[in-house]
């Protein structure tokens, strides 16, 4: 499927008089929209439950129903869709009573085609804006795919792979300890790809339940579990033209792999509490700190959909492994932070920069980023010197990371706890049984914390 045909807005056109819905699709097909058309208020139904439209324009004047009494259910179906009411009535009671319906804006007819493509432009507008917003509250806004710019002949290779496999739709998956980067290698394989326009969605596997997560995943219909007031759009639908991004897929449940398994061979699904099939474009990233190999020999991860996710594999190193980064990774955080923070710091002392290519880095870059944005905020001086590093081996870090009773918040007491475990243990299993928490919960706390 071409780039362009992946970004052609979905519209329907509900109105009972055939030469309006023949004029109409005839001004929007002309402007590259997907359309659909129905004449009544039954088909118009049967429409949205099957598919996804952006917009739907609406006839208050159907034979067989209402148009306000069509509206509300067309949005309990996709709540997201934005509806223009159209109608040859132009009182000021029927515009108000089709907003209160929840129709987003109001066309008299007749009416012209420039009118009709305000309307519709308008709309869409708002809708990428409001995706654009759900985005920004899943993403971390820090990561910058520039970070990814290296002089390491590892990092190197890396960055040629995903070039060389950008431009086609083949499932990745990213492999690499936690904080290596992982994330934004996925980002920089979509930048990179023909789908760049389009969405980039990210599903964070072990964050939810497997009841949850799979409602996350795929949406669900209203009334399908307890707390579904509304019908949801699913990840899947949201990344429809774009990628589509599992971070952490070797943390999906077992019980859920199946469905997952269906979903990457025939790109179908349902929704929980639907049985209506659907369809969609989207490209597979994956990604995972664990090894899907020996997780196949001891039975947590389905073995064909480890063919199916590992079709090409890209490892990230570990920050240890590509230590000619290091500073230029730590100047280029010094300088974002001390920017965003309106800091004074620009640069490191001689101690300082040896104290940062002296460390293991076990968390990786994130552990470095947090570690030169902690400096840039506290150091008052135009030099960041080894006081303000709190990293292992710091005279300030051993002596107040975990001694009860210092002078320091219980949060940054369990942030530096928490550290401590995940750098010093083989896995996060291993950490959150060390821990007492679940795999889960510790995958919170490390985002919260930003471990």
């Amino acid at each position: 499927m071409t780039e362009q045909k992946r970004s052609r807005p979905r519209l329907l056109i509900v109105d009972d008089d055939p030469s309006i819905l023949r004029s109409f699709r005839a001004v929007f097909e002309e402007d590259d929209y997907r359309v659909g058309t129905a004449a009544n208020g039954e088909h118009a139904e049967q429409l949205v439950q099957t598919d996804v439209f952006d917009l739907c324009f609406l006839d208050l004047g159907l034979g067989d129903v209402s148009g306000l009494d069509l509206l509300p259910r067309l949005k309990q179906h996709a709540p997201w869709m934005r509806i223009v009411v159209v109608t040859g009535q132009s009182d000021l009671e029927t515009a108000l009573n089709s907003m209160r319906a929840g129709a987003a804006d109001y066309v008299v007819k007749p009416c012209t085609a420039q009118q009709l493509r305000l309307a519709a432009e308008r709309q869409l507008e708002t809708r990428r804006i409001e995706q654009r917003l759900e985005a920004l509250e899943k993403a971390d806004c820090t990561t910058k795919v520039a970070e990814l710019d290296s002089n390491s002949p590892l990092m190197k290779q890396v960055v040629e792979t995903i070039r060389q496999v950008a431009d086609t739709d083949a499932t990745t998956l990213i492999l690499g300890e936690s904080g290596s980067g992982k994330g934004m290698a996925a980002r920089l394989l979509h930048n990179c790809g023909a789908r760049a326009k389009q969405e980039f969605v990210t599903v964070s596997c072990p964050s939810l339940s497997a009841e949850l997560l799979e409602s996350e995943l795929f949406g669900h219909r209203r009334g399908a579990f307890t707390g579904a007031v509304d019908n949801k759009l699913g990840r899947v639908e949201q990344a429809e033209g774009g990628t589509l991004f599992l971070d952490e897929i070797g943390d999906f449940p077992l019980s859920l792999q199946p469905k997952l398994l269906r979903f990457l061979q025939d790109r179908e699904y349902e929704r929980v509490g639907d049985p209506v099939t659907r369809k969609v474009d989207v490209r597979i990233v994956a990604a995972t700190n664990r090894d899907l190999a020996k997780m196949v020999k001891e039975g947590t991860f389905r073995e064909d959909l480890y063919y199916r996710v590992n079709v090409i594999n890209v490892t990230m190193p570990p920050l240890r492994e590509r230590m000619e980064d290091a500073m230029f990774l730590a100047e280029t955080f010094l300088a974002r932070y001390a920017a965003s923070y309106r800091r004074l710091a620009r640069g490191f002392t001689e101690a300082a920069a040896n104290a940062i290519l002296d460390y293991h880095w076990p968390g990786n870059v994130r552990e470095l980023q947090n570690v030169i944005e902690r400096a840039a905020i506290l150091c008052p001086d135009v030099l960041v010197d080894v006081p303000y590093l709190a990293i292992a081996g710091n005279g300030e870090q051993t002596s107040m990371s975990l001694r009860i009773g210092s002078a320091m918040s219980l949060e940054a007491l369990e942030r530096a706890h928490i550290l401590k475990i995940v750098s010093t243990s083989s896995s996060l299993e291993e950490a959150a049984q060390i821990l007492g928490i679940d795999i889960s919960t510790l995958y919170r706390k490390r985002k919260q914390y930003g471990i």
